[in-house]
């Protein structure tokens, strides 16, 4: 998959400019409450079927590698 921009997107017309992922109002934020709750990615996929499996995970790796950059 591309860049992180490629999946995640902001625009001020969709959900007040919170990012999202791309062609969907799924906000990324979702993925990460869902997982800080304990559920797993496939109970978000299941109730975010228009997410896919490819776009979480680079979601999930990208925002990782800001976090490890940052160390």
């Amino acid at each position: 998959m591309g860049s992180p921009e490629s999946v995640i997107t902001r625009n001020p017309e969709v959900l007040g400019g919170t990012p999202v992922f791309r062609g969907t109002r799924v906000p990324f934020q979702a993925l990460l409450d869902y997982l800080e709750g304990g559920q797993t990615l496939d109970e978000f996929l299941d109730d975010f079927p228009t997410v896919t499996r490819e776009a979480a995970v680079h979601a999930l790796e990208h925002a990782k590698s800001l976090v490890v950059n940052q160390l």
